[in-house]
C-alpha cells in the first residue's frame, strides 16, 4: 500500500470515558487513547485527517454519563465528527462522502472495541473501496483473545496490520 498522509484519515471509534473506562484486553483504554492521540497528532501535523466518532443510544431521552470523546481527544478545527448510532462509523451519517470530498483514500483505524465498532467501521470503509490500515496497540476488544483474533484472522483481509510506531514512521 503506497501511503500518502494527506490522503489518509485516522478514524478514532468510540473513545468516549465510558467505554475508555471498561475493562478491555489485551489493551486497557487509557492506553489506547494515549496511543490513538499520538497518532491523531502526527495526522494533523502532516495534513492528514482526523475523525473522532462517538456512539449515541437511539431512542432515548438523554445519553448515559461518559458518552462524550474523552478530554484528550476533543475535536480540534479541522476534525471530523461522527456521531453513529449503530454499530459501524459509516452507516446513515455521510462519512464516506465527507472522506471523499476531502481527497482521502485510506483509513486508519484506532478505537474500542476491536470487534464491534472498529471492525463495523473497516468492513464499510473496504465497501465504500477505502484501503484499510489497522493500529493493533491503538484499539482493544472485550477480551484479549478476540482482539487477537481479530488482528490475526479477520483484518488481514481487509488490509495492513501494524503497530502505532510503524504507523507514525509512515505519517
Amino acid at each position: 500500500m503506497a501511503f500518502a498522509a494527506e490522503r489518509a484519515a485516522l478514524i478514532a471509534v468510540d473513545l468516549m470515558p465510558r467505554i475508555v473506562e471498561q475493562d478491555m484486553g489485551p489493551h486497557r483504554g487509557a492506553d489506547v487513547v494515549e496511543r490513538t492521540v499520538r497518532l491523531a497528532e502526527a495526522f494533523r501535523r502532516a495534513g492528514g485527517t482526523v475523525v473522532l466518532v462517538r456512539v449515541e443510544r437511539p431512542n432515548v431521552a438523554e445519553q448515559p454519563p461518559g458518552s462524550g470523546f474523552v478530554p484528550e481527544l476533543e475535536p480540534r478545527v479541522g476534525d471530523v465528527v461522527v456521531v453513529k448510532r449503530t454499530i459501524g462509523a459509516f452507516h446513515g451519517t455521510g462519512l464516506a462522502d465527507r472522506l471523499r470530498e476531502r481527497g482521502i483514500d485510506t483509513v486508519v483505524m484506532t478505537g474500542i472495541a476491536t470487534t464491534m465498532g472498529v471492525e463495523s467501521t473497516a468492513r464499510a470503509a473496504a465497501d465504500h473501496g477505502f484501503e484499510v490500515l489497522f493500529v493493533a496497540d491503538a484499539m482493544s476488544g472485550m477480551t484479549a483473545a478476540e482482539h487477537e483474533h481479530a488482528l490475526s484472522v479477520v483484518f488481514p483481509r481487509f488490509g495492513d496490520v501494524l503497530d502505532t510506531d510503524r504507523v507514525l514512521a509512515l505519517v
